[in-house]
């Protein structure tokens, strides 16, 4: 689950404070566990500012704290503080951004790229898909890359997110796309014909990666283009 702390500390000497910060993202470099990190000044008190950091996980975090570097950030960052600073630990329950930046990379490394391994950062491990348009109505991971792998082959399709709308943990995805037939697909020989269609897809997101989803294209519309059924 992601993991945000929340630092509020009190001081006269920000520009230091500042300075002390850039010192130790130089000096972590390649090996901090920080995803995104933000430092606000208090409108009300000059002396109140808060630094925000995103990690993803407790885990990381905790492994984020055991950097030297970040004991010895610490210390002096107390030298520069008028009060001891404190924290807030924070577990993500709702990230309706992060969730959509899930479904934007699955599109863009999975489909627009043609790489099917590059599922396995974006979906969990038990993750299930649901599409007609499948060998099954309920497959997993593995089973949905294979026939990623088959559908990229033969179409080389380019997706297009028409727009994303999130609420909760779920993210609907009006979608077109645009390619050409020019590998075999399910005993269809290629046609080297244009192919193009819409959709939408609604997805189930969990710890900011895709656990399920349900898929529902204009299968019909494809096979009138491929010749597989009249017009």
């Amino acid at each position: 689950m992601a993991f945000v702390q929340v630092i509020d500390y009190k001081t006269s000497k920000v520009d230091e404070l500042n300075k002390l910060m850039d010192n130790w993202l130089e000096a972590t470099q390649g090996k901090r566990t920080a995803t995104h990190s933000i430092m606000g000044r208090d409108r009300s008190d000059s002396r109140h500012v808060v630094e925000i950091v995103e990690f993803p996980s407790y885990e990381a975090a905790m492994e984020n704290s055991k950097l030297p570097e970040t004991d010895q950030i610490f210390h002096e960052l107390l030298e520069a503080c008028d009060e001891e600073p404190t924290f807030t630990d924070l577990e993500v329950v709702r990230d309706e951004q992060l969730n959509k930046i899930a479904v934007g990379t699955f599109f863009e490394e999975v489909i627009n790229k043609r790489n099917p391994d590059a599922a396995d950062d974006v979906c969990t491990d038990d993750y299930r898909e649901h599409d007609p348009f499948m060998s099954s109505y309920d497959i997993g991971l593995a089973q949905a890359k294979t026939e990623y792998g088959e559908i990229l082959r033969a179409f080389e399709p380019v997706a297009t997110i028409e727009s994303l709308t999130a609420e909760g943990d779920l993210v609907c995805a009006r979608l077109s796309y645009k390619g050409r037939h020019v590998g075999e697909f399910q005993g269809v020989e290629p046609t080297n014909r244009e192919v193009s269609g819409t959709g939408h897809a609604t997805f189930h997101c969990r710890n900011g990666k895709l656990a399920e989803s349900w898929w529902n294209m204009d299968d019909l519309g494809l096979m009138k283009q491929l010749g597989i059924v009249e017009a």
